[in-house]
C-alpha cells in the first residue's frame, strides 16, 4: 500500500513555520480502491512529540544514572580492596618495626654489659633508648605515621651505630694498650737486688738502681713482657749486651747483662716471644738480667708488673 501524507500548515510565525492546528493525512491504496483521509489535531501532535521527548530523557537519564553506578561500584570495590591492602601492608610494617625494636633492645643490652665488663663510661648521653612492643592498632595511623617511625629508627640506628663504633675504638684501644702493657716476669730466677737507692757492689756508695736483677743461669730464656718493636740491640761497658723494646703508648723495657742476644733491631715482638739468653756481660758480678721499665722515659719499679 502506498501511503502519502499531506500537511496543511493554518498559522504562521515570524520564526518559521509552525505546526498547524489540524492536519490531514491522505491514504491512497493501490489500485482502484477509495482514497482516505484522517485528520489529526496539532494538539495531539504536540502531546506525542513531549511523550517522546519525555520518554528520551528519561532513558537518557536512567541510563547515565546506571552508568555512573556501576561505575562508582567498581570504584567503591578497587579502593575496598586496595585499603585491605594497605591494611595489610601497615601490619606488616608494624610487626617489622616492633622486631626491629626488639633487636636494638637486646643490642643496647649487649652494649651495656660489653661498656660494664670493659669498665668503660655508660653510654654516652643523647643516645635513643631502645623500646619495644606493637604500637596501639588505631584508625588514625597512617602511611606517614610507619613512614615517620621509620625515620626515627633509622636516626637511632645511626646513633646506635656510632656508639659500637666508638665502644669497639675503645676496646681495641684497650687491648693494644694492654698487649702493649709489660706484664710477668721476663725470666725464670729470683730477685737478688730491687728498684730504688741501693748500696753500690763497686764503689760502695748509695746510688739510685732503675731495675731489677733477676739471677738466673746463663742461657736462661729471656722474654719479652708485652708487645712491640725492637728498638735497639747493642753493647755497652754497663749493661754489657743490651736490647730495648719499645711497646708503644710511652713504654719501653730494658733487658742487660745477656749472653746472646736473638732478635735484630726493627723486628716486631709478641709478649712471651724469646729475645735473648741470660748472661753475665758488661758490669756484673755474676750472671743475671738487668731488667728495667721506662713510662715516656721516667724509670718506675717493674714489681707492680711482676
Amino acid at each position: 500500500m502506498r501511503v502519502l501524507t499531506a500537511v496543511k500548515a493554518l498559522s504562521q510565525t515570524r520564526f518559521g513555520v509552525i505546526l498547524g492546528r489540524r492536519f490531514s493525512v491522505i491514504v491512497v491504496p493501490e489500485g482502484d480502491s477509495k482514497v482516505n483521509r484522517f485528520r489529526i489535531h496539532s494538539g495531539f501532535i504536540k502531546t506525542l512529540f513531549c511523550c517522546c521527548f519525555l520518554a528520551g530523557g528519561l532513558l537518557a537519564f536512567f541510563s547515565y544514572s546506571y552508568v555512573n553506578d556501576r561505575i562508582d561500584r567498581n570504584e567503591l570495590l578497587r579502593l575496598r580492596m586496595t585499603t585491605s591492602q594497605q591494611h595489610q601492608t601497615i601490619q606488616r610494617l608494624v610487626i617489622d618495626l616492633d622486631e626491629i625494636h626488639q633487636e636494638m633492645n637486646s643490642f643496647a643490652e649487649t652494649e651495656a654489659r660489653v661498656r660494664q665488663l670493659a669498665d668503660l663510661d655508660a653510654a654516652p648521653q643523647g643516645l635513643p633508648i631502645a623500646v619495644g612492643g606493637l604500637p596501639e592498632a588505631r584508625p588514625v595511623d597512617t602511611i606517614d605515621e610507619i613512614q615517620r617511625q621509620i625515620n626515627q629508627l633509622q636516626v637511632d640506628i645511626d646513633l646506635r651505630r656510632q656508639s659500637q663504633e666508638n665502644v669497639r675504638n675503645l676496646l681495641n684501644d684497650q687491648v693494644s694498650l694492654s698487649r702493649a702493657t709489660p706484664k710477668g716476669w721476663p725470666t725464670k730466677g729470683w730477685l737478688t737486688s730491687y728498684f730504688g737507692m741501693r748500696k753500690s757492689p763497686f764503689t760502695g756508695r748509695r746510688v739510685m738502681h732503675e731495675g731489677l736483677d733477676i739471677a738466673a743461669n746463663i742461657g736462661t730464656p729471656v722474654i719479652a713482657t708485652a708487645d712491640g718493636i725492637v728498638a735497639r740491640t747493642s753493647y755497652s761497658s754497663g749493661y754489657g749486651k743490651m736490647v730495648v723494646l719499645d711497646h708503644g703508648y710511652g713504654y719501653r723495657t730494658i733487658f742487660g747483662h745477656n749472653s746472646k742476644i736473638l732478635v735484630k733491631s726493627g723486628q716486631q715482638i709478641k709478649r712471651g716471644d724469646i729475645i735473648a739468653k741470660v748472661g753475665n756481660t758488661g758490669r756484673s758480678t755474676g750472671s743475671h738480667l738487668h731488667y728495667e721499665l721506662r713510662l715516656n722515659g721516667v724509670p718506675i719499679d717493674p714489681r707492680k708488673t711482676l
